[in-house]
C-alpha cells in the first residue's frame, strides 16, 4: 500500500511540474513574442505570422484568394517576397467582387499583365506604416495625407472617426477594415475595396 502511494505522490508531483513548466515556458513565449512586436491576427481564417513575408501569409487567407491569384498573374510574387518593407492595402475577396462583372476576368488575362501590374502596385507603398503612422501623417496635414505609391501614382488617407479612409485617383473611398498585420517584410492593412490609378 505505501508503495502504491508514493507512485501516486510521485505521478502527481510529476504531472505538476510538467504543468508548471509547460504554463512558464508558454508565458515566456507570449512574452519574447510581445517584446517583439510578434504578436499575430487572424485574417480570413487564418493565423498571420509577423515571421513570415507577405505571399507566405497572404496564400493562408480565404478572404484574399482573389488578390493572390491576381499577384501570381502580375508576377509579382517574388517581388512581394523581397526584403521591402512594405506597406501593403489588400483588398478582400468582397472588395473584388465589386468591381464592374468582368473587370477581374479581364484584367487577369495575359495581354492585361501591365495594367493588372499597375492597379496592384498603387496598393502598395515602400516602407512599413503603422496606422499609427497613417494617423499621424493624417494629423499632421490637418485632415488628409498624400502618399507616393509603388506605381508612382498619389493616394490620400484620411480619417472618418478613428477608420482609416483611403480615396483613389477617381475618388473611391475604401476602408482599413484591419490594421497592422505585421510581415517579416513590412505591413499588410486589409481593405474593403479596389482603389485604381489613374489609367
Amino acid at each position: 500500500m505505501k508503495t502504491i502511494k508514493i507512485l501516486k505522490s510521485l505521478t502527481l508531483a510529476i504531472a505538476l511540474i510538467t504543468m508548471s513548466t509547460s504554463f512558464a515556458q508558454d508565458t515566456m513565449m507570449k512574452k519574447d513574442k510581445s517584446k517583439m512586436g510578434m504578436d499575430t491576427k487572424m485574417v480570413g481564417g487564418a493565423e498571420m505570422y509577423p515571421s513570415k513575408d507577405i505571399i507566405a501569409n497572404a496564400v493562408n487567407s480565404k478572404d484574399h484568394t482573389t488578390l493572390v491569384a491576381a499577384v501570381k498573374a502580375a508576377d509579382l510574387v517574388t517581388t512581394l517576397q523581397g526584403e521591402g518593407p512594405f506597406t501593403v492595402f489588400a483588398p478582400t475577396n468582397a472588395a473584388f467582387e465589386k468591381l464592374p462583372a468582368g473587370t477581374v476576368a479581364n484584367l487577369l488575362q495575359m495581354e492585361n499583365k501591365k495594367t493588372l501590374q499597375a492597379v496592384l502596385t498603387y496598393h502598395v507603398i515602400s516602407g512599413k506604416y503603422s496606422a499609427a503612422d497613417i494617423v499621424k501623417a493624417i494629423k499632421k496635414g490637418k485632415g488628409k495625407a498624400e502618399f507616393t505609391t509603388v506605381n508612382g501614382a498619389k493616394l490620400t488617407a484620411m480619417l472618418d472617426g478613428t477608420v482609416v479612409k483611403l480615396i483613389d485617383s477617381s475618388g473611391t473611398l475604401t476602408s482599413v477594415t484591419i490594421a497592422d498585420v505585421n510581415q517579416s517584410n513590412g505591413v499588410i492593412h486589409v481593405i474593403d475595396a479596389v482603389i485604381l490609378p489613374a489609367m
